[in-house]
């Protein structure tokens, strides 16, 4: 069977068909995945029952895999490349019970190297919802009048880590406060160009609270603006995960976010990879 590329939306994401990833991989058709890839930032793989040992190989078609020492926690023993996404079953939980849902981000955007891709395949997925949605940043970007531009042209937004992180160590509040010295928030720039594309795109997370040299309070319209923007339906893609799906993303010119409406009385489980990516920003103090 050929390889052939079908899109899944519009604006964003595609699935490829064809590939059997138990055979190595020409290098014509590495070069169609990774073209693929530049132009649709999702690629979809769906029905594949891949090995731990294949997922590994086909995520470093894209790039040099991470080996997660800062989730030392989440890591699958022997396969340190692959981390668990995982939310076990709750027997008592009911619909009406307050869930925190999850926020759209880019992956590692608070580190001086951010993820490049991620990989993500459902091992087993609920029967209804825990969907992960996709925005194109670039066509948040392109749509934004020329003033806006001007306006972000050369403006940085913190990224802060966060004391929920893994890598924040918790254990006590001596450790917790030296964690958090030794990873202090990262200001990325707001408008990032694409290395491989040459595209601008908005670099943005919901949990963006201040611009480089602006207070909060004055951030904080602009900031909600352009992430209310960059997820207008016309630059969103939805997937609805099957089991076997494979999913590789571009963190380069996306957003993303789990959505929190499946049943929690059964189980989400997922195993990813992270592509590193290349430097970018720089630590505040």
């Amino acid at each position: 069977m050929s390889l052939r590329i079908h899109p899944l939306s519009y604006n964003l994401g595609a699935e490829i068909t064809g590939v059997d990833f138990s055979r190595p991989q020409s290098e014509q058709n590495l070069a169609l995945i990774h073209g693929a890839f530049l132009d649709h930032s999702v690629l979809l793989f769906r029905g594949q029952p891949v090995t731990r040992e294949q997922h590994i190989a086909v995520s470093g078609w894209f790039g040099e895999l991470e080996s997660n020492d800062a989730a030392p926690v989440m890591r699958i023993e022997n396969y340190p490349q692959i981390l668990m996404v995982s939310h076990k079953p709750n027997p008592n939980w009911k619909p009406s019970d307050d869930y925190v849902g999850k926020v759209w981000h880019t992956d590692h955007s608070h580190t001086l190297h951010p993820a490049k891709a991620t990989t993500l395949r459902g091992v087993e997925v609920p029967d209804i919802g825990g969907d992960t949605m996709f925005a194109n940043m670039c066509l948040a970007y392109e749509t934004l009048s020329d003033g806006m531009k001007k306006l972000l042209e050369g403006q940085h937004a913190i990224h802060p880590v966060g004391v929920h992180t893994r890598r924040i160590d918790k254990s006590s509040p001596q450790r917790m406060a030296e964690s958090i010295r030794r990873n202090p928030p990262i200001a990325q720039p707001l408008v990032r160009v694409h290395p491989d594309t040459g595209r601008k795109a908005l670099y943005l997370s919901v949990k963006l609270k201040q611009i480089v040299g602006m207070t909060p309070e004055e951030s904080a319209p602009l900031l909600d603006y352009l992430c209310r923007h960059s997820e207008k339906p016309q630059f969103v893609y939805r997937h609805h995960w099957r089991k076997d799906d494979l999913l590789v993303w571009d963190n380069r010119c996306l957003m993303h976010m789990a959505v929190n409406d499946f049943d929690k009385t059964q189980t989400r489980y997922l195993e990813r990879t992270v592509i590193k990516g290349t430097p970018s920003g720089y630590a505040t103090t």
